[in-house]
């Protein structure tokens, strides 16, 4: 009870500024509240903004940035960002409780699938309307206090607190990163970094990834078959067994390349198909035509998809 009464006596010489929803692959802004001040520390916020939109895909699901007297909490989740600026004593347990209810409210009103091929910067700019009834809501004590139960937040942001972003990772104010020139120029390719995110997966790819399942199932199966055959018959030939699992593990490396990023993996993804190619052309005696294609044709078709799945890049400047 006491802490309850600390939170809305802090809420009282504090409030949130501004909130924007934000699509984490390529940092589109989607919505936002539209009442912006134009005052130097926001105008430096608003920079700041931008900044964090570019590094979400690379950056842990809750985090906060302290900038001197402001703050900004988000947190991410099915690919979209809910962003917001507060005065830097408000409660951080209400900031994550307001971003937590735009996002319930987002995922309510809109599906995954117009989130993912938005086109437009705030074609979801209707949204503001909720964005601003809440805002009001958590800016009045008197509303905030039969509302809300702040315990469950609580708890949550006491067994993982939000990560704190410092400045420095982000780079300066005016958009210039202090990560060194080597990792962008002169290699020719995105930095091979283990948390490096792909592209989002498309339906193309997960029938890829399924047909690709099965061919390694197929030739597990057969390679288990031909290991009976050798037990019994001592005429026949080892090397098919050999065959039939190295054509398993293709199958299943190729599952692995197209989930996850690795350095050449393209390069990889087609000596995996050459592989492929190799054990089928070894096994034409105990495999009809179409078996032969379908193992072949489902190789290129993951390797396809291996190579149209690329990480994600720098996202576009929408001027956030």
């Amino acid at each position: 009870m006491l802490g309850a009464k600390l939170l809305l006596t802090l809420l009282a010489m504090s409030m949130i500024l501004s909130a924007s929803v934000v699509r984490v692959r390529d940092g589109l802004p989607l919505s936002a509240s539209t009442d912006y001040e134009q005052s130097t520390g926001m105008q430096e916020c608003r920079k700041y903004f931008k900044m964090l939109s570019k590094k979400l895909s690379q950056l842990p699901d809750r985090c906060t940035l302290k900038t001197g007297q402001y703050n900004i909490n988000f947190i991410s989740s099915l690919g979209v960002s809910y962003m917001m600026l507060c005065t830097e004593n408000y409660p951080n347990v209400l900031a994550f409780c307001f971003l937590d209810e735009l996002q319930k409210e987002f995922i309510t009103t809109y599906n995954m699938m117009k989130t993912n091929t938005a086109i437009r910067p705030y074609c979801f700019i209707e949204f503001d309307n909720f964005i601003q009834r809440t805002k009001q809501r958590y800016n009045n004590t008197r509303s905030l206090s039969t509302k809300m139960n702040l315990a469950d937040m609580q708890t949550e942001i006491k067994l993982r607190p939000p990560y704190q972003i410092s400045v420095s990772e982000l780079g300066s104010a005016n958009g210039f990163s202090h990560v060194p020139v080597g990792e962008y120029k002169g290699t020719g390719k995105i930095s091979a970094a283990p948390h490096q995110r792909l592209e989002p997966v498309t339906l193309p790819g997960i029938v890829s990834f399924v047909l690709s399942l099965l061919c390694g199932a197929l030739n597990l199966i057969r390679g288990f078959h031909a290991i009976e055959s050798l037990l019994q018959s001592e005429g026949e030939d080892f090397s098919y067994v050999i065959a039939f699992f190295l054509g398993t593990a293709a199958c299943l490396y190729q599952c692995y390349l197209f989930v996850y990023y690795t350095g050449w993996r393209n390069a990889k993804s087609f000596l995996t198909f050459g592989l492929i190619c190799l054990c089928n052309m070894y096994l034409y005696e105990l495999r009809n035509l179409w078996q032969l294609f379908f193992h072949v044709t489902v190789g290129a078709f993951c390797t396809l998809q291996i190579r149209l799945r690329q990480p994600q890049g720098k996202a576009p400047d929408y001027n956030v």
